[in-house]
C-alpha cells in the first residue's frame, strides 16, 4: 500500500506543481500561456477519452457488472453539477468569477479522487488516467486565473485564489479519499471505477474538448491524435 500510496502522491502533487505553472505563466505571460493552453487540452482529452473505453471501464465491468450504470451515474454527475455552475454563472461579472472558481475547485477535488481510486485498482491505470488530468493541469490554471480577473478580482488576488482554489484542491482530494478507497473491497472498488470512469469521459467529451475548440490552433487535432495515440498503446501493450 506504501507504494501505491508513494504513486498517489507524486501525482496529485504534480498535478498541483502544474496548476501552479500554469497560473504564473498566465500571470506573467498570459499570451504565450494562452496558446500553450490549447494544446495541452487537446492532448490530455486524447487520453482521457482513450483510457476509461479501453481500460478503466472493462476492469470496473470485470469486478461489477453495475460498472456500466455507474459510470453513467458519473457523466450524469458531472453533466449537473456543471449545468448547476452554470446557472449561477448568468449573474453579475464577479458572481462568475467566483462560482466558476468553486465550480473548478470542486472539479480539481474529484480529480484528486480520481487518482486515487485508479491507482488503487492498479500502477498501470492510475498512470494513465492521472497522467491525462495532469496534462490538462496546465490549462486548468490559466482558465481558473482568467476566470477570475473576468470577474472584477486585482491581478495578484486572482493568483493566490486559483492556487487555493485549483492547485490545493488535487492533493486533498487525493489524500482525503485514500484511507477509504483503500479499504473496499473488488466488487464496490468496481462500482467506484466505473462512477470515475463516467468522470473522466465527460471531463474529455465535454470539458476539455469543447474548450479546445472555441481556441483552435493549428496542428491542434494532431495533439488530440497524439493523447489517443499514446494511451491505446500503452493500453494494447500492458494492460490486463
Amino acid at each position: 500500500m506504501s507504494g501505491t500510496f508513494a504513486w498517489i502522491a507524486l501525482f496529485a502533487f504534480l498535478a498541483a506543481f502544474l496548476n501552479a505553472i500554469g497560473i504564473l505563466m498566465v500571470f506573467r505571460y498570459r499570451e504565450k500561456a494562452e496558446k500553450a493552453m490549447t494544446y495541452f487540452m487537446c492532448f490530455a482529452a486524447g487520453v482521457l477519452i482513450s483510457t476509461p473505453l479501453m481500460l478503466a471501464l472493462p476492469s470496473a465491468v470485470e469486478k461489477n457488472h453495475h460498472a456500466g450504470s455507474m459510470a453513467l451515474g458519473g457523466f450524469l454527475f458531472m453533466f449537473f453539477s456543471n449545468r448547476a455552475i452554470q446557472h449561477f454563472t448568468n449573474k453579475d461579472a464577479l458572481a462568475f468569477g467566483i462560482t466558476a472558481a468553486q465550480g473548478i475547485a470542486i472539479h480539481s477535488f474529484v480529480d484528486g479522487v480520481v487518482y486515487t481510486v485508479t491507482f488503487e485498482v492498479s500502477i498501470l491505470m492510475g498512470v494513465l488516467s492521472a497522467g491525462g488530468l495532469v496534462v490538462h493541469e496546465f490549462a486548468e490554471g490559466v482558465i481558473t486565473y482568467l476566470v477570475l480577473i473576468k470577474g472584477g478580482i486585482s491581478r495578484k488576488a486572482s493568483m493566490i485564489y486559483a492556487f487555493l482554489l485549483a492547485s490545493l484542491t488535487t492533493p486533498l482530494g487525493a489524500f482525503v479519499a485514500y484511507p477509504f478507497v483503500r479499504s473496499l473491497g473488488g466488487s464496490t472498488l468496481g462500482l467506484l471505477l466505473g462512477f470515475v470512469s463516467g468522470v473522466l469521459i465527460y471531463v474529455s467529451a465535454s470539458h476539455l474538448l469543447p474548450e479546445a475548440r472555441d481556441h483552435r490552433k493549428h496542428h491542434s487535432i494532431l495533439a488530440f491524435l497524439a493523447g489517443v495515440a499514446v494511451a491505446s498503446f500503452i493500453g494494447v501493450t500492458h494492460g490486463h
